[in-house]
């Protein structure tokens, strides 16, 4: 009865990705990956293009709003794949209230191609024990939706920094099942949902955030970590492919909140050559487009054309 999907849910940066490639690195079966990102250029959808059987970027948009026409149309497209997926798994944009797609996967004609099986909230661990956002409505709309939960980077805690990551969820009025690393090929199996169900949901969550995105060559280095520590306050979630005007290799640069990593990474631009492409999101009206366009133009390194 159809192709089975596995919604996966979570605030910005939590590691939703990271829980992706690990459920993709399974390989139990044959999963395709819709990855939504809110923004033009879709980061996620590179990270794990190389591990899904197909994989479709919605971008520019969110779908528990104005994409989810997109992500219907996307479902259907998947269907007419040869071979056919023997999974979906969805990954939602960081600032999406899954209530609305969950209506959309629990309508009944929907359902019938691509029944929805279970829902998964991927919680950043650190995050909860360090107390952050535990009032955040968005936040708990994503967890409270979930059937099961990921606690990521739980392994860089000590054990009373996992404690406290536990009681929040608790205190959140989460009631998901913790998820361990020998379960996740069963997520395809378990019949959490029923067509035409009503969704779990905390209540409408206002609009709160814009992005943008900004593609360039080679940038310096320091100038670049410059801009992301002045910027940093006021962002709630940084990523892309860097390209450094003093090395070949690109770098996947990760920044949530204060907290910023580096590490090697393979894109490239389209037509080939090394290129700079940038995800920066944040609260309305914390930052201005044009700010930040200026700033990111000042990292340009030495002998790259103006633009």
């Amino acid at each position: 009865m159809g192709i089975p999907v596995v919604l996966v849910t979570g605030f910005l940066g939590a590691g939703k990705t990271s829980f992706i490639n690990r459920l993709l690195a399974q390989g139990s079966m044959r999963i395709a990956a819709v990855v939504n990102d809110f923004g033009a250029v879709n980061i996620d959808a590179e990270l794990v293009a190389g591990a899904a059987a197909g994989i479709v970027g919605l971008a520019n948009g969110c779908i528990c709003c104005a994409l989810q026409g997109d992500l219907l149309r996307t479902l259907s497209l998947l269907l007419r794949r040869d071979p056919v997926p023997e999974g979906i798994v969805i990954e939602t944009s960081g600032v999406a209230e899954p209530g609305p797609i969950l209506a959309s996967l629990l309508d009944p004609v929907v359902w019938h191609e691509t029944p929805l099986e279970s829902v998964v909230g991927v919680a950043d661990a650190a995050a909860l024990a360090a107390g952050e956002r535990a009032d955040d409505p968005l936040l708990r709309s994503q967890l409270q939706a979930a059937d099961f939960l990921w606690l990521a980077k739980r392994d860089l805690l000590a054990p009373a920094e996992a404690a406290a990551a536990e009681a929040a969820l608790g205190a959140m009025g989460v009631r998901g099942r913790g998820l361990g690393e020998d379960e996740l090929g069963l997520l395809f199996g378990v019949a959490m949902h029923a067509p035409g169900a009503a969704p779990r949901r905390a209540g409408p969550v206002a609009a709160r955030f814009e992005s943008l995105s900004w593609s360039g060559g080679k940038l310096s280095l320091p100038r670049f970590q410059a801009t992301m520590q002045a910027l940093a306050p006021r962002l709630v979630r940084a990523k892309g492919m860097l390209a450094l005007d003093d090395r070949e290799q690109t770098l996947l640069f990760q920044m949530v909140g204060r907290r910023a990593t580096l590490a090697p990474a393979s894109g490239t631009a389209p037509g080939g050559g090394a290129a700079t492409r940038l995800v920066l999101i944040w609260e309305i009206g914390a930052l201005q487009p044009a700010e930040v366009r200026r700033a990111l133009e000042a990292c340009r390194g030495a002998g790259a054309p103006a633009r």
